[in-house]
């Protein structure tokens, strides 16, 4: 068999990610028909792993035969596609570079790749009511001392993405709108500043194809893929205002979903628990009152029957969400 050296495997990723795709797919059908396909399905795995090679030394490789597996490796290659977003823009830089040294230009390395993210970020001071706020839904909503849990806000960045106010003020009309975090992979941030929070042709969950929010800190802590830094475990969350205006609510996870129902304008699956809404503060955010759901969770009776634990935002439209915060924190 033959081996791809690491730029090889870089050059030829959109290739294979689609390769590993189509396997998934294969196996998402054959979950969902509801036989005993174990056969079937193991073939199919041993096919994705000869496709997306994985470094797992001499453990073995798990069978992807639960729809939650499944899920997480077309995660990963959502992420690897980020990754070459994020790759892309460096070469990107590292040629404005080389035309502006040609220009007898000597370029501030710093600047060259900040302009590349097609974002103005704002350092937001610790003393200011923004940083209070969203320093006390943090706090408020994440679990202490668990897996992939966050220590402590480090810095806070207000982020203004080039152009995408413009996109955001077409649901100007929607007054229900929240502060919500959605965690990522401290690999992928330059993408998601440079390009924003996309909904991916195989991209799905849950509650389908969709871009997914979160009240509690501690549900989007999950999905973030810390690095070390200056001694500590560090990661990248986003808050994003998210227009939700009419929403589906749901209690069963529903994979078909592309779009919200006719008639509404989101789909949240309501979890056992929420931050409680006497805890809902407010941030008034280029004129609109923006909720923050900083309250403390509490389990809910009502929904004491949903296959949801903690409650999750879905929108189906990339405009309906703008990132207004960037956060750094320590992870445990």
């Amino acid at each position: 068999m033959k081996f791809l050296s690491p730029r090889m495997w870089y050059e030829s990723l959109p290739r294979f990610a689609e390769r590993g795709f189509e396997v998934l797919e294969e196996i998402q059908k054959l979950l969902k028909a509801g036989k005993n396909y174990t056969t079937k399905i193991a073939e199919l795995t041993a096919d994705f792993y000869t496709k997306i090679p994985h470094a797992m030394g001499r453990q073995r490789l798990p069978v992807l035969n639960d729809a939650e597996s499944v899920q997480k490796k077309m995660d990963m290659l959502n992420v690897l596609g980020d990754i070459e977003i994020a790759q892309g823009l460096l070469k990107n830089t590292k040629s404005k570079d080389k035309k502006k040294r040609k220009a007898d230009v000597k370029p501030n390395p710093i600047d060259m790749k900040y302009d590349t993210l097609a974002s103005d970020l704002e350092l937001v001071k610790p003393s200011s009511k923004e940083f209070k706020v969203i320093d006390t839904y943090l706090k408020n909503t994440s679990t202490q001392g668990g897996w992939r849990s966050v220590k402590r806000l480090v810095n806070v960045w207000k982020v203004c993405r080039h152009n995408e106010d413009e996109r955001f003020a077409v649901h100007d009309d929607i007054d229900n709108r929240k502060l919500l975090w959605h965690g990522t992979n401290v690999a992928v941030v330059a993408a998601i500043l440079k390009s924003g929070l996309r909904i991916m042709p195989h991209s799905g969950g849950r509650v389908g194809r969709g871009i997914y929010f979160a009240s509690e800190n501690a549900k989007s802590a999950g999905y973030v893929g810390t690095a070390k830094h200056s001694g500590m475990t560090v990661g990248i969350m986003f808050l994003n205002e998210v227009a939700l205006g009419r929403e589906h609510h749901i209690k069963q996870d529903d994979h078909t979903l592309r779009k919200a129902p006719n008639g509404y304008d989101c789909v949240i699956a309501q979890g056992q628990q929420e931050p409680h809404p006497s805890g809902d503060t407010k941030l008034t955010i280029d004129g609109n009152d923006v909720v923050v759901p900083a309250g403390k969770p509490v389990k809910r009776p009502e929904y004491s029957g949903s296959r949801f634990y903690q409650t999750e935002y879905l929108i189906y439209k990339e405009s309906q969400n703008r990132i207004r915060y960037m956060l750094q924190c320590e992870f445990s």
